[in-house]
């Protein structure tokens, strides 16, 4: 069944921004030395936003949140195939606020933030191939 157009157009908004947020993990990344900590928070912020985007399309409310498990639960129940990829960046959730904040916390490891982009990655292109078929 076609999705409500209006219901896709936010949907592909939502696909926009975590777009903008696997650019900026890549930019973070290049840059000498990276900045860790930064790209880790935008691999959160674009595998919530690929999330936000299934549940846009098919028009499920979603509360502001930073939780990959929640929505990610919401996601299986509007769109089962994506479960095994959206199940994946669960343990993302942390990112969000993990390395933002000063105190004891130390950067990741540039191999965590490589898988963590690679997970962030999967889910848009799996969103992507949803949305547009």
């Amino acid at each position: 069944m076609p999705h409500d157009p209006i219901a896709r157009e936010d949907a592909l908004a939502w696909l926009a921004k975590a777009d903008l947020n696997l650019r900026a993990t890549r930019g973070d990344l290049a840059l000498a030395p990276p900045l860790l900590g930064d790209a880790a928070f935008h691999c959160q912020q674009s595998a919530e936003k690929a999330l936000k985007a299934v549940l846009a399309l098919h028009d499920e409310p979603f509360r502001k949140t930073h939780d990959l498990g929640e929505l990610c639960r919401a996601v299986r129940a509007a769109e089962p195939a994506l479960a095994q990829v959206a199940s994946a960046v669960v343990p993302l959730t942390d990112y969000a606020w993990e390395f933002r904040y000063p105190g004891d916390v130390v950067d990741p490891l540039a191999e965590e933030v490589t898988e963590s982009l690679e997970l962030a990655a999967a889910l848009a292109e799996a969103v992507r191939r949803v949305l547009v078929g």
